[in-house]
């Protein structure tokens, strides 16, 4: 029961930043988790609203709009760091994947379904002036995940996101202009379509094994990453990429276990993590069996977990 209150507490908490930072949502625990992760900051680059938001919660929606009010001024542009998410708006649904982006129009009601722990960055654009450059289009749709356009929103937010920009950077016609540019991009995003897009069939072996490498480190938090889950979103073949990596004298399961453990070890590093239990750590970065863990973690560090910890020298 304590933890059950903990985790209820800590859920209250994370659901009233969400809402001061973006807007009038309804949030609900998913029944598929017994602990809650959560966390929401809201960051400005020179007016321009940005929110970064990590959760496994098992639902936000925004059911109530009026279209006319300070709550509905914004469009979100929202890049997806890790995990996957579902979103419904009206007759729609799109699913994000690492490194997907989508437009959604916050004046119109919608639901965002997290399937496990997701991370974002959301971008908020004046509704009005997304509205302008669109004209009749309709204000909600997944990016084409290869186009141009869509690497240069990835890089563009990525930036704004970095910790050091701040309010205080840059001139007062910033904000403006990284806004046009956003949307702009996200214009020509959605015109490339999401849908029968080409795979990666078109690139050398060397660029897939980046790819895959890349899609590994934004994929961790996945506990289904692996050979398969790699194939599907590369549009390539299991067999294939068993041979990429092994040219790099490397397995793909070796591979995912040493970033995972890498990634573990730096958060038992840091002192701001102290109030997070070692399993907590492990199950956060894709382990699902604390026992085999642990003996990975020792066997890669010839130390525990616990006394890693304790001595990460």
């Amino acid at each position: 029961m304590p933890a059950l209150l903990h985790t209820r507490t800590e859920f209250a908490d994370w659901n009233r930043d969400l809402r001061a930072v973006c807007g009038n949502f309804s949030t609900a625990l998913s029944e598929r988790h017994s602990l809650f992760i959560g966390s929401v900051h809201g960051q400005d680059v020179c007016g321009l609203e940005l929110a970064h938001i990590r959760t496994n919660a098992g639902l936000i929606s925004r059911q109530h709009t009026r279209g006319d009010g300070d709550d509905d001024r914004h469009c979100f542009l929202i890049l997806q760091s890790s995990g996957h998410q579902l979103i419904r708006q009206k007759d729609r649904v799109i699913e994000l994947g690492p490194d997907d982006i989508a437009l959604v129009d916050s004046a119109r009601p919608f639901e965002i379904e997290p399937q496990g722990l997701v991370q974002n960055i959301s971008v908020h654009l004046s509704r009005e002036a997304v509205s302008r450059q669109f004209a009749q289009q309709r204000l909600f749709g997944k990016l084409a995940r290869n186009s141009v356009s869509t690497h240069m929103i990835r890089a563009l937010v990525r930036s704004l996101g970095d910790a050091e920009l701040s309010e205080g950077h840059g001139g007062k016609n910033d904000g403006p202009a990284l806004e046009q540019a956003l949307i702009g991009l996200a214009i020509a995003g959605l015109d490339e379509g999401a849908e029968g897009q080409p795979g990666f069939a078109c690139v050398g072996h060397d660029d897939i094994y980046g790819l895959a490498t890349r899609l590994v480190e934004a994929s961790l938090q996945e506990s289904e990453l692996g050979p398969e889950y790699l194939a599907r979103h590369l549009n390539v073949s299991v067999r294939q990429l068993y041979r990429l990596f092994e040219q790099h004298h490397e397995s793909i399961a070796r591979y995912i276990q040493q970033r995972r453990l890498e990634r573990v070890a730096q958060d038992l590093r840091a002192r701001e993590l102290r109030h997070e239990s070692i399993t907590q750590i492990a199950f956060k970065w894709g382990f699902v069996d604390a026992a085999h863990f642990s003996r990975a973690f020792k066997r890669h560090f010839q130390h525990a977990p616990r006394d890693f910890r304790q001595h990460p020298a």
